[in-house]
């Protein structure tokens, strides 16, 4: 069982710098709201857009570039300030999960109340939930059924997609657009509002997950939850999938406390938020068999497991009408690539080749996504067969690894699906801990210069304009942090003399030098 006390619940750490990096974060939090006000999403319809101060700050060449500035300086500001934080508590005593809750806490407080940034998938959300109101079908019609539906703020790609949204989300999604009366600006403020559940589930139960695993509970709940880009995406941009991923960690903590029944019933409502998660549930069956399970006894519980799974999904699904339509969306619908993607370099890669010899590349997409997702569906078949039961929750990471990365489309905020379980099994201070550095610098710069809201009539001359200073400030800030500032600039290189390759080679190096 995992004490109060080990969990930092009774204890407060008095370590110096604290107080000025918590600060310091709430500064980068309020230069991120600040720069929202300038290049955050509104709705046409919003009723801010008739503002004085937001029609300044929205239709001024100078005040939008500002605006970039400033809301670039925020994410690397509040990024020192969860890297500083982690090398102020990296002993990680009792008492400094106390201290990483707070900072998620205070860190939180003004990005709830930013300009949706980095995404505008929220209203997306709010149209699917106006089809849901007029009776239509969410997995079937587009958004672009809808009257007013480009005023309402949704992006055009979502114009003749179903969603590939759960049922249970989908019931959310009227709800929030039933209770709000058709106001944007209200509706993101519940959408936000249920993403940050989500942040609050992921950060109490990851804790609690990572104590199971003899890991610092608080250094798991730092590396995550703390983590700016699970700021920005999961509060700043109102994602659901921090709904999905708060879920899931619960879901998982639960199986390995062996409440099954509970931890399915918990896992099917992070599938009914976005159906991926479904991947877990072989690993919360196995979990729930117990350690020295029979094979007989590992189907039996992947049975039941199944079984709670099927008579939920099928119940929310007839009183919402819907049935498993998320199911045809989830396996057959989806185009295009990431260019960050595995897949999504392949096929550039195969397009260029086959191209360049006067042959057709419209079926270079459809194989490379089908090749995909077979050889995803291989390797977490193999790590659900293989391995041993004390590391079953890592390898749940590493199949669901296989099946987002070897997707055509990953986004920023996939890897936070990923990340929790990592973390709750340990992220050494070797490589692995140099990777979520790195992952998390060049994922900050980016959506820091993309999806940026910019009038019509401006962005034809700005949009390159702002994006370019927008990763000039981003260059200009991380070789501040990596080869100025006195906080900072030692945690890449002691990571990298970690490494023993990188030792011994720097090792030779040096000894070549002082021969020659």
């Amino acid at each position: 069982m995992v004490s109060a006390k080990s969990l930092g619940a009774q204890e407060t750490v008095h370590i110096p710098g604290v107080s000025v990096t918590l600060l310091n974060g709430i500064i980068g939090s309020s230069l991120i709201l600040f720069g929202s006000f300038g290049i955050g999403w509104l709705a046409s319809v919003s009723p801010l857009n008739r503002d004085a101060f937001f029609i300044v700050m929205r239709t001024e060449p100078v005040a939008v570039i500002l605006s970039s500035v400033i809301l670039c300086l925020g994410f690397w500001v509040l990024f020192r300030a969860w890297w500083v934080l982690g090398q102020l508590l990296k002993k990680w005593e009792d008492g400094t999960l106390r201290v990483v809750r707070k900072a998620v806490w205070l860190w939180s407080i003004p990005l709830l109340v930013t300009l949706p940034i980095v995404s505008r998938d929220v209203f997306a959300y709010i149209g699917q939930g106006r089809l849901v109101e007029a009776g239509q079908d969410p997995y079937v019609d587009g958004i672009s059924s809808l009257n007013n539906w480009f005023q309402l703020g949704t992006d055009t790609m979502w114009a003749q997609d179903g969603t590939p949204y759960g049922p249970l989300f989908l019931t959310i999604e009227y709800l929030v657009v039933k209770v709000t009366g058709g106001s944007t600006d209200a509706a993101i403020l519940f959408f936000r509002a249920i993403a940050f559940i989500g942040v609050l589930l992921t950060l109490r139960y990851l804790p609690k997950l990572a104590q199971l695993h003899s890991t610092s509970g608080a250094k798991a709940a730092w590396v995550v939850v703390a983590n700016p880009l699970f700021l920005i995406n999961f509060v700043a941009s109102a994602h659901n999938d921090s709904l999905m991923v708060g879920l899931s960690v619960w879901a998982v903590y639960l199986a390995c406390k062996q409440k099954g029944i509970m931890a399915v019933v918990v896992l099917t409502a992070s599938i009914g938020v976005k159906p991926i998660t479904l991947v877990l549930l072989p690993f919360i069956g196995l979990l729930w068999a117990g350690k020295d399970a029979s094979w007989p006894r590992r189907i039996l519980y992947w049975f039941y497991s199944g079984m709670i799974l099927l008579v939920l999904m099928a119940l929310v699904g007839m009183l919402n009408g819907y049935w498993f339509g998320w199911l045809k969306v989830m396996l057959f619908t989806g185009t295009g690539f990431s260019v960050f993607a595995p897949v999504g370099m392949i096929v550039i890669l195969a397009s260029t080749l086959v191209s360049s010899i006067g042959m057709g590349t419209d079926w270079i997409l459809p194989v490379a996504k089908l090749l995909g997702r077979l050889i995803g569906v291989a390797l977490a078949f193999v790590v659900i067969f293989r391995g041993r039961y004390e590391r079953l929750v890592l390898r749940l990471a590493v199949g669901f690894s296989a099946i987002v990365v070897l997707s055509p489309v990953i986004q920023p905020w996939y890897l936070l699906w990923l990340l929790p379980f990592y973390a709750a099994v340990g992220i050494k201070e070797n490589w692995q801990m140099l990777w979520v550095y790195v992952t998390t610098m060049f994922f900050v710069a980016y959506q820091a210069a993309d999806q940026l809201f910019i009038w019509q009539f401006l962005q034809e001359d700005l949009v390159p304009a702002v994006q370019l200073i927008s990763w000039t400030v981003s260059a200009a800030c991380l070789l501040f942090l990596l080869f100025v500032d006195p906080k900072t600039r030692r945690i890449i290189p002691e990571l990298l003399f970690s490494i023993k390759w990188v030792r011994e080679k720097w090792g030779s190096f040096s000894n070549r030098k002082k021969q020659a």
